[in-house]
């Protein structure tokens, strides 16, 4: 409340003092409105000083008195060789205002450069940690995993989506094909569980790059801009990314390292669901979705079966599982499930003599008619 009043009083003692001064040579109140608009401008700009780093503020200064310096010495040039005239004038306050703004901005925008802590002192606080940022691609967007990432807390840094990446996704849920515009729609209902993470900080940036055609190479771009890791599933992404230095989170290796392990030699019990590409091949998948790809096994599809693990293959694109049904074995657990199961069963008899006698009794057979 004390920095309000303040504020209010700051506005109210400038529009007072154009008032009783009248700088602009209109009527009194005309100028007092303009002193309290110019109040209110000050206030703004004081207001969105606040929030910006003392490493911008000192490159905005410092961009800004480059700026001034270098207008100074264009308008010398323009003093010598345009006669003083209107057209003089207005270069030189057009040349001033024109350095001011762009050292002023320049020197903000590169002012996180500055290593504030080597001067020690009153900077010797400056010491906060680089922002973490990583950058979503359209495919961990669709993908979904992210948002239980996410929401599990092991995320932290700021979250950047890219603007041309949002483009595209709403290209995707327009799309006339009717399962490409689902998963545009799945992609827009993560954004949004995404956005009401608590523990998340979302941010949706601007920066384009024109002269790149492909999403991809913009991420890469845009990572080198800010920083950043980029947070993909993509393979190929993956790979170029990397060879350009750009460092990667891939959902897919992190979804690899937490699956449980499966050794060699392990029994397992899988449903077959579709024949295999090779010759007598079936094909199972995991409640994670690993593909296994089982021998002998065609003839069993559409049925849970027990296959022996016989190789693991791990890639960055995924696991697959190898294994091996063996159809003697399967047989003989059968054969023995059946014997046993018409196996005839003892019953005790007691014999006069009080000794129990064992006898096996004979399987019921049904009496078959008197033709």
């Amino acid at each position: 409340m004390d920095v309000l009043f303040i504020r209010l009083l700051f506005v109210l003692i400038v529009g007072l003092t154009c008032y009783l001064l009248q700088p602009f040579g209109v009527p009194s109140k005309l100028d007092g409105a303009l002193g309290l608009v110019i109040g209110a401008g000050i206030i703004i700009f004081e207001w969105r000083l606040r929030v910006m780093s003392l490493k911008r503020l000192i490159g905005a200064a410092i961009g800004s008195v480059l700026g001034i310096i270098g207008a100074y010495l264009f308008a010398l040039v323009i003093r010598n060789s345009i006669p003083e005239s209107h057209t003089q004038n207005f270069l030189q306050i057009l040349v001033m205002m024109i350095m001011s703004y762009v050292g002023l901005l320049v020197g903000a925008n590169k002012g996180e450069l500055l290593n504030l802590s080597a001067l020690g002192g009153i900077f010797g606080g400056e010491k906060q940690g680089k922002k973490s940022y990583k950058i979503l691609d359209t495919s961990v967007i669709i993908d979904g995993r992210i948002a239980d990432i996410a929401e599990t807390g092991f995320l932290d840094g700021t979250i950047v989506i890219p603007q041309f990446v949002l483009r595209e996704l709403q290209l995707v849920a327009d799309s006339a094909d009717s399962l490409k515009r689902n998963r545009g729609r799945r992609g827009l209902d993560i954004l949004q569980r995404l956005q009401k993470t608590a523990s998340l900080q979302i941010q949706i940036v601007e920066d384009d790059f024109p002269t790149v055609r492909e999403v991809d190479m913009k991420l890469i771009e845009l990572a080198k801009l800010y920083e950043g890791k980029i947070i993909t599933n993509d393979f190929n992404l993956n790979k170029v990314a990397q060879l350009q230095g750009v460092e990667v989170l891939n959902i897919n290796e992190l979804a690899n390292s937490l699956k449980p392990i499966v050794l060699p030699g392990e029994v397992m019990r899988v449903f077959i669901l579709k024949e295999g590409k090779e010759y007598n091949q079936g094909v199972a998948y995991l409640d994670d979705g690993t593909m296994v790809v089982v021998d002998n096994a065609r003839k069993m599809i559409g049925k849970t079966i027990d296959i022996a693990v016989t190789s693991v293959l791990q890639t960055t694109a995924g696991k697959m599982i190898f294994g091996k049904w063996d159809e003697r074995a399967a047989g003989r657990h059968e054969t023995k499930s059946s014997s046993s199961a018409s196996t005839p069963a003892v019953v005790p008899v007691a014999s006069t003599d009080g000794v129990i006698i064992e006898k096996k009794s004979a399987p019921l057979v049904a009496d078959r008619p008197h033709e």
